[in-house]
């Protein structure tokens, strides 16, 4: 099992987290597809956010209905160290603050952002919190990435609000890049240009055998977008949870240099 233990190089993916309508159904949903358990949901704490672990480790973040509005996706966070510093750059590059950088208790601080072309991130300064305890393993994150409205905008704002570089692999079909933070040690996730959809930012999560996961999506009352293909980086499959929330499943291949 791929283990972290300490914060994740800036700029980095290290956290991701849901608001969801019933929470039961929905633990139980990723629980029969991932593999999940769950910390307690306590109402008087945090509004009942609790954390799906994985051998024992954080995988993921979980949250009952804070209102009838609350939106149903995957949030991704990304890595600061320095929340109020990474506020300033971002707004400075051209993004929109949602919800100014917070304490979270002993945990951490957070924010949420829109970047220049409309996909929400947030932002997490790990204190006690450190974001994922595990990656890169079956029933954890795997990939992150932000598909954006505008590709040379989207990535003009991320370098310069993250200092992200980018190695292209764009093809005929997309505009695509890996990106990389500068504490990083590989690449950290993707950027991608999007035209036929709002921007957004998705995430990926390793399974042992993408067919089998499918079917455990389909089992568990989940529905199928797109079906499993295989591709140069592994088998993926994108899918979606009991609030229709998209995320996708992947066996992946080795990582190439």
């Amino acid at each position: 099992m791929t283990t972290h233990d300490s914060s994740w190089p800036a700029g980095t993916p290290c956290w991701v987290d849901i608001t969801v309508s019933d929470l039961a159904r929905s633990q139980a949903f990723y629980r029969t597809v991932l593999g999940w358990e769950f910390t307690e949901s306590e109402p008087e704490a945090f509004g009942g956010y609790c954390n799906a672990l994985l051998g024992g480790r954080q995988a993921a973040g979980m949250s009952p209905p804070m209102g009838e509005d609350s939106p149903h996706f995957w949030t991704v966070y990304l890595a600061t160290d320095d929340a109020a510093a990474s506020d300033a750059a971002i707004t400075q590059a051209g993004g929109r603050q949602i919800l100014a950088p917070m304490q979270v208790g002993s945990f951490g601080t957070m924010g949420i952002y829109a970047d220049p072309t409309g996909a929400v991130f947030g932002t997490w300064a790990s204190d006690e919190h450190t974001g994922f305890g595990v990656a890169d393993e079956p029933g954890a994150v795997t990939w992150c990435e932000g598909m954006v409205g505008d590709y040379e905008v989207g990535k003009a704002f991320y370098a310069s609000a993250f200092g992200f570089t980018y190695t292209d692999i764009s093809d005929e079909n997309m505009s695509y890049a890996m990106f990389s933070v500068p504490a990083g040690e590989r690449p950290a996730g993707g950027i991608g240009g999007i035209t036929d959809q709002p921007p957004y930012w998705s995430v990926t999560f390793e399974v042992d055998g993408t067919d089998a996961a499918v079917q455990r999506v389909r089992d568990a009352g989940g529905a199928v977008t797109v079906e499993p293909f295989d591709f140069e980086y592994g088998r993926l499959a994108i899918v979606t949870g009991p609030d229709g929330e998209p995320f996708g499943v992947i066996t992946s291949t080795p990582m190439p240099a």
